[in-house]
């Protein structure tokens, strides 16, 4: 593997997580930026709080497919979605999200952008991630718990179905491991929120 090209496509995975889309979309939408309505949060579920269900369906899915494009691209570089690297080019792309360089290094909380990642790096796996997601969304109706829980059981469905129903690189672990301790991060508020009763379900406004 050529070292260099692998570095130069990490880089370019975190340029593209780099693109705050819930931003972007509101620009060119002419609606308000998400960033000083409801959490402030540059994301799907804060965007569909400006009464936009476009904006906000445009924000997931562009935020999902930019950590996924860095990974489904790696053969034009000559380089293996299926290796180590590949994990830590999906990480790249979520800490991207997380920190962009082009919006002063204040982003969103990654939830889609981890997302579309697991989803490209294996789909069985993906799936198993989402679904715990949309489960605890339809029983407790709280975003941030659904998104918590998802990321946090992420890795252990990697390493469970590892042998057995997929054979993934190990660190995949690693890197999944990671992305779950800084999407539960900059979940903080939320969980402070959860903990005192008072954080907003999905369907309700947020002041």
């Amino acid at each position: 593997m050529n070292t260099f090209v692998a570095l130069l496509w990490v880089i370019g995975a975190y340029a593209l997580g780099s693109l705050s889309f819930a931003v972007i979309i509101s620009r060119l939408m002419r609606l308000s930026d998400p960033r000083t309505y409801g959490s402030k949060n540059p994301g799907a579920t804060n965007v569909l709080r400006s009464g936009n269900k476009i904006a906000a369906i445009l924000t997931l899915v562009l935020d999902a497919l930019k950590g996924a494009v860095a990974i489904w691209l790696m053969p034009l570089a000559g380089l293996d979605p299926n290796s180590a690297l590949a994990g830590w080019v999906g990480l790249a792309a979520f800490v991207g999200h997380l920190f962009p360089v082009f919006f002063h290094f204040k982003g969103g909380k990654g939830v889609a952008t981890a997302a579309g990642v697991v989803l490209a790096l294996n789909w069985p796996l993906g799936l198993a991630t989402v679904g715990t997601f949309a489960v605890v969304l339809g029983v407790w109706r709280y975003v941030s718990l659904a998104s918590i829980v998802a990321a946090a059981l992420a890795p252990l469905w990697l390493m469970v179905g590892n042998g057995d129903l997929w054979r993934l690189p190990g660190e995949w672990a690693l890197m999944l491991l990671i992305m779950a301790v800084l999407l539960i991060w900059r979940h903080a508020a939320n969980i402070n929120r959860l903990l005192a009763r008072t954080e907003s379900k999905i369907g309700s406004s947020k002041k």
